[in-house]
Protein backbone atom coordinates (compact mmCIF):
# COMPACT_ATOMS: atom_id res chain seq x y z
CA UNK A 1 0.00 0.00 0.00
CA UNK A 2 1.29 3.28 -0.79
CA UNK A 3 1.77 5.83 1.57
CA UNK A 4 2.12 9.75 2.06
CA UNK A 5 3.43 11.15 5.25
CA UNK A 6 2.47 14.68 5.99
CA UNK A 7 3.81 16.56 8.84
CA UNK A 8 0.82 18.66 10.29
CA UNK A 9 0.62 21.59 12.69
CA UNK A 10 -1.76 24.55 12.99
CA UNK A 11 -0.77 26.34 9.40
CA UNK A 12 -2.06 26.68 6.30
CA UNK A 13 0.23 25.13 4.63
CA UNK A 14 -0.06 21.76 6.34
CA UNK A 15 -4.02 21.89 4.86
CA UNK A 16 -2.65 22.29 1.93
CA UNK A 17 -0.49 19.45 2.24
CA UNK A 18 -3.07 17.22 4.01
CA UNK A 19 -5.55 17.24 1.38
CA UNK A 20 -2.77 17.17 -1.61
CA UNK A 21 -1.66 13.80 0.00
CA UNK A 22 -5.74 12.87 0.83
CA UNK A 23 -6.13 12.97 -2.88
CA UNK A 24 -3.12 11.25 -3.80
CA UNK A 25 -3.62 8.47 -1.92
CA UNK A 26 -7.58 7.78 -2.66
CA UNK A 27 -6.16 8.13 -6.54
CA UNK A 28 -3.90 5.40 -6.20
CA UNK A 29 -5.86 3.34 -3.41
CA UNK A 30 -3.12 4.35 -0.38
CA UNK A 31 -3.19 6.10 2.64
CA UNK A 32 -2.08 9.10 4.57
CA UNK A 33 0.30 9.15 7.87
CA UNK A 34 -0.03 12.55 10.03
CA UNK A 35 2.25 12.94 11.87
CA UNK A 36 2.39 15.47 14.92
CA UNK A 37 5.83 17.06 16.16
CA UNK A 38 5.78 17.96 19.82
CA UNK A 39 8.53 20.64 20.48
CA UNK A 40 10.85 20.07 23.73
CA UNK A 41 9.51 21.95 26.48
CA UNK A 42 11.80 23.76 28.26
CA UNK A 43 13.00 22.56 31.02
CA UNK A 44 11.42 23.81 34.76
CA UNK A 45 12.69 23.16 37.93
CA UNK A 46 9.73 21.35 39.66
CA UNK A 47 8.96 18.22 37.84
CA UNK A 48 5.55 18.66 38.33
CA UNK A 49 5.57 21.47 36.62
CA UNK A 50 7.68 19.93 33.82
CA UNK A 51 5.53 17.18 33.46
CA UNK A 52 1.69 18.93 33.49
CA UNK A 53 3.66 20.88 30.23
CA UNK A 54 4.37 17.95 28.72
CA UNK A 55 1.06 16.37 29.01
CA UNK A 56 -0.63 19.37 27.63
CA UNK A 57 1.40 19.95 25.06
CA UNK A 58 0.81 16.09 24.20
CA UNK A 59 -2.47 16.72 24.65
CA UNK A 60 -2.76 19.36 22.05
CA UNK A 61 -0.82 17.42 19.48
CA UNK A 62 -3.44 14.68 19.62
CA UNK A 63 -5.98 16.96 19.28
CA UNK A 64 -4.69 18.43 16.11
CA UNK A 65 -4.09 15.32 14.66
CA UNK A 66 -7.19 14.07 15.06
CA UNK A 67 -9.53 17.18 14.22
CA UNK A 68 -6.77 16.64 10.84
CA UNK A 69 -8.04 12.51 10.67
CA UNK A 70 -11.31 13.37 11.27
CA UNK A 71 -11.25 15.96 8.33
CA UNK A 72 -9.78 13.21 6.32
CA UNK A 73 -11.99 10.60 7.10
CA UNK A 74 -15.16 13.09 6.21
CA UNK A 75 -13.80 14.53 2.95
CA UNK A 76 -12.13 12.06 1.51
CA UNK A 77 -12.90 8.24 2.58
CA UNK A 78 -9.39 8.04 4.20
CA UNK A 79 -8.51 7.01 7.67
CA UNK A 80 -4.77 7.85 8.21
CA UNK A 81 -2.36 6.28 10.67
CA UNK A 82 -1.54 9.06 13.43
CA UNK A 83 1.73 9.59 14.88
CA UNK A 84 2.30 12.06 17.71
CA UNK A 85 6.00 12.33 18.77
CA UNK A 86 8.11 14.80 21.07
CA UNK A 87 11.55 16.14 19.58
CA UNK A 88 13.60 17.19 16.50
CA UNK A 89 10.98 17.08 13.49
CA UNK A 90 13.90 16.57 11.10
CA UNK A 91 14.91 13.02 13.27
CA UNK A 92 11.12 12.15 13.81
CA UNK A 93 10.32 12.53 9.77
CA UNK A 94 13.81 10.31 9.56
CA UNK A 95 12.87 7.87 11.95
CA UNK A 96 9.17 6.87 10.67
CA UNK A 97 10.96 6.86 6.96
CA UNK A 98 13.09 4.22 8.34
CA UNK A 99 10.54 2.60 10.41
CA UNK A 100 7.48 2.45 7.65
CA UNK A 101 8.73 0.73 4.36
CA UNK A 102 4.87 1.74 2.96
CA UNK A 103 5.75 5.59 2.88
CA UNK A 104 5.78 6.71 -0.99
CA UNK A 105 6.36 10.19 -0.30
CA UNK A 106 7.15 12.76 2.23
CA UNK A 107 4.26 15.82 1.61
CA UNK A 108 5.17 19.36 2.47
CA UNK A 109 3.94 22.75 1.72
CA UNK A 110 5.02 26.15 1.90
CA UNK A 111 3.73 29.43 2.63
CA UNK A 112 2.63 31.61 0.46
CA UNK A 113 5.42 34.00 0.08
CA UNK A 114 8.71 34.61 2.33
CA UNK A 115 11.13 31.86 3.40
CA UNK A 116 10.18 28.28 3.43
CA UNK A 117 10.03 26.48 6.71
CA UNK A 118 12.65 24.06 8.29
CA UNK A 119 11.37 21.17 7.38
CA UNK A 120 11.45 22.26 3.36
CA UNK A 121 14.49 23.85 3.95
CA UNK A 122 16.25 21.16 5.41
CA UNK A 123 14.39 17.94 2.73
CA UNK A 124 14.51 19.93 -0.50
CA UNK A 125 18.14 21.53 0.69
CA UNK A 126 21.21 19.97 2.14
CA UNK A 127 19.17 16.51 2.69
CA UNK A 128 17.16 16.55 -0.99
CA UNK A 129 19.85 13.37 -2.19
CA UNK A 130 19.82 11.44 0.87
CA UNK A 131 16.15 10.54 1.20
CA UNK A 132 14.47 7.09 0.55
CA UNK A 133 11.71 8.55 -0.99
CA UNK A 134 10.58 11.31 -3.03
CA UNK A 135 9.92 14.70 -1.59
CA UNK A 136 6.94 16.69 -2.74
CA UNK A 137 6.26 20.66 -1.96
CA UNK A 138 3.11 22.04 -2.53
CA UNK A 139 3.17 26.00 -3.01
CA UNK A 140 1.19 28.18 -0.79
CA UNK A 141 -0.06 30.10 -3.68
CA UNK A 142 -2.12 27.35 -5.02
CA UNK A 143 -5.82 27.77 -4.59
CA UNK A 144 -7.93 23.94 -3.09
CA UNK A 145 -9.17 23.86 -6.83
CA UNK A 146 -5.51 24.07 -8.21
CA UNK A 147 -4.56 21.51 -5.87
CA UNK A 148 -7.64 19.17 -6.48
CA UNK A 149 -6.61 19.83 -10.39
CA UNK A 150 -2.98 18.32 -9.84
CA UNK A 151 -3.02 15.80 -7.31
Amino acid sequence: MRTYMVVIDDSEEAVLAQRFAARRAARTGGTVHLVTVIEPQQFVAWGGVQATIEEEARQQGEALAQAAANRLAEEHGITPMISVRQGDAVEIVRAILAEDGTIAALVLATAPSGPPGPLVSHFAGQDAGTLPVPVMIIPGSLTLDEIDRLS
